[in-house]
């Protein structure tokens, strides 16, 4: 005798692209993706369940010094990144090549704040003459997709906090490998969380991310003008996604 089970709803159903996600974080001299240099790199893939199935992991010679205050960050002090980091320009054309074998794929990589990320990586391929992303794809931001859909919840959405928020572990926080895992690992969950109104496709949800973000930005601008943060004729914040 055969026993019926039910077949659980498709619209409830995890997004196809979780099975597999790519995670990309760096760590750096600073916050200005211009001129700021790579220190430490991640690139990893998770399976649905968030288990690392494969990762890589550079430490870099910026050729700068670093910054007391970076390195009280990340823990990366300009001694350390001399003696044992790889020339600059060696990580980036790795990294950049982890990464672009990831698109090729098709998988789709987690980039916490990614036009941070992409956009120093960009600006430092370039430096050093190597062939940059000029438009990564497919990208899953959790910071742009938790602003979606709970806009209105209170408090901070750094990377800690809204992984604590979604109950997502994160230890060590500001290295390279363990923000890449936690912002994979939020990806899912929030896939998980609102599933039902996810776009329907991984291609769609990079393409509602870029316009979600301009929305963000522009929502974010009109409110630092109201405080007085921001001059009403200064330039809106940019908004571009998932690079800039």
């Amino acid at each position: 005798m055969t026993l019926w089970q039910a077949e659980p709803l498709p619209l409830f159903q995890a997004p196809e692209w979780t099975r597999l996600v790519g995670v990309f974080d760096l760590e750096t001299t600073g916050v200005d993706v211009v001129n700021d240099r790579i220190v430490t790199a991640h690139v990893g893939v998770l399976d649905a369940d968030g288990h690392v199935i494969d990762a890589r992991d550079w430490l870099a010679d910026p050729g700068v010094d670093i910054p007391d205050g970076a390195a009280a960050i990340h823990g990366i002090t300009s001694e350390r990144a001399r003696a044992d980091g790889a020339p600059a320009p060696r990580v980036v054309a790795e990294v950049v090549e982890a990464l672009s074998a990831l698109f090729a794929a098709g998988i789709p990589v987690v980039a916490y704040n990614a036009p941070f990320d992409f956009s120093m990586l960009k600006h430092e391929a370039v430096r050093h003459g190597v062939a940059p992303i000029e438009a990564p794809s497919p990208v899953i931001d959790p910071l742009v997709v938790d602003k979606t859909y709970d806009r209105y919840r209170r408090g901070k959405r750094t990377l800690s906090v809204v992984a604590e928020h979604y109950a997502v572990p994160l230890e060590s926080a500001h290295e390279a490998c363990a923000d890449a895992v936690a912002a994979g690992r939020l990806a899912l969950a929030l896939a998980d969380r609102f599933a039902p109104w996810l776009p329907a496709t991984l291609e769609e949800l990079h393409t509602r991310q870029i316009s979600w973000a301009r929305a963000q930005a522009a929502s974010l601008t009109e409110y630092f003008v109201k405080i007085g943060r921001l001059d009403a004729t200064a330039p809106p914040l940019d908004g571009a996604w998932p690079i800039r």
